[in-house]
């Protein structure tokens, strides 16, 4: 599977797709002198792209929604470190800041991986090469991941063959959320590559409306033929038979196969389930969680009211009033038709073949 390819230290990533290879002209993240972001709170009115000096301004970044998407999420931690190292090459402030970056968000997966790789390389440096040594593992890692999405796409298109089919998903897996073409949304842009989509269905995802904000321009920017509907009334697409299966993404997978993503998630997967639509979950390996024993195990981040309260800056609720606000729900294996990673797919999803994948 072909990778990325890196310019000297300093320069934008690109990757130079074989003809007739699913791509996009989307990013979440560059590096040229330092890391920007493109932020996603922005979006769909403004293309902004934020600079991060380090951590600290990673970690809000983080937390606030600038960037989201756990495999994006790691890749903004890989690259805040070796902008840390450039700045202070000091292995006890490297460490302690790393420290504070790894618990930014506590369901995702990705980011303490990304954090623990890039440290390793800059453990084992001298002082004078620590910037050039987390640098390049974040760049290592932003490759792999690109690739990893590409497999992915190949590995979750098979899983649909035969005619065009009309694929739902929910929140936003694609390449706003990692460093390739997307996770659940690599499978959709390789069956659009490959002429066999017919349809994406994106729910809106509230309340920080992912699909609606994200999902939805992903798609008309890359040509996609994209319809958007609330999320309640993903049950009645499900049921209609429009559609052949549902793809979504993941931040933390268990052992068990158990996956924890947006919430609504479950949701989706009983309606899935009831109409017999196969439920297709897209992850890199660095997105499984085989010391994590079960979805029971799964932290999952309560965020503030406001984000259901209000919708950007108009209220649509009472001031004060109580709310309860997971930014994450728990799929249990059993309603999992598939887990993909680039390693290839676990069906049925048990802990077997789940650690087949991981």
């Amino acid at each position: 599977m072909p990778i990325p390819e890196y310019t000297e230290p300093g320069a934008a990533v690109r990757y130079h797709p074989p003809v007739g290879e699913p791509t996009t002209i989307v990013a979440a993240l560059r590096w040229g002198d330092g890391l920007e972001l493109l932020d996603q709170r922005a979006l769909p009115q403004r293309e902004r792209w934020v600079p991060i000096a380090g951590v600290a301004a990673a970690v809000r970044a983080i937390r606030t929604l600038t960037v989201r998407g756990a495999p994006a999420i790691g890749l903004t931690a890989a690259y805040a470190l070796a902008a840390e190292a450039r700045r202070d090459p000091g292995l006890a402030r490297l460490r302690r800041v790393a420290r504070r970056l790894a618990t930014a968000r506590p369901t995702a997966a990705d980011l303490a991986h990304a954090v623990a790789a890039v440290m390793a390389a800059v453990e084992t440096a001298p002082a004078p090469e620590r910037f050039d040594a987390a640098l390049a593992a974040a760049r290592r890692l932003h490759a792999a991941d690109a690739a990893a999405c590409l497999a992915i796409g190949r590995h979750g298109a098979a899983l649909f063959p035969g005619q065009p089919v009309a694929l739902l998903t929910h929140c936003n897996a694609g390449a706003l959320a990692t460093g390739g073409i997307g996770t659940a949304l690599g499978i959709v842009r390789a069956l659009h590559a490959e002429g066999r989509l017919a349809r994406l269905y994106a729910c809106e995802a509230r309340p920080v409306l992912q699909g609606a904000r994200l999902t939805a321009w992903e798609a008309l920017r890359d040509g996609i033929p994209v319809t958007l509907l609330a999320d309640s009334a993903a049950a009645s697409l499900l049921a209609s038979g429009a559609v052949g299966g549902v793809v979504v993404g993941a931040d933390r997978i268990a052992a068990d196969g158990a996956v924890a993503n947006k919430v609504g998630t479950y949701a989706l997967a009983l309606a899935a389930a009831r109409h017999r639509v196969p439920f297709v979950v897209a992850a890199p390996t660095t997105t499984f969680d085989l010391a994590c024993p079960s979805g029971r195990e799964i932290p999952i981040e309560q965020r503030g009211g406001d984000e259901v309260r209000r919708v950007r800056r108009v209220a649509m609720a009472p001031a004060g009033v109580d709310v309860y606000n997971p930014a994450f729900d728990v799929t249990p294996p059993e309603l999992v038709t598939a887990i993909v990673s680039q390693r290839g797919v676990a069906r049925p999803v048990t802990a077997a073949t789940v650690r087949g994948i991981a």
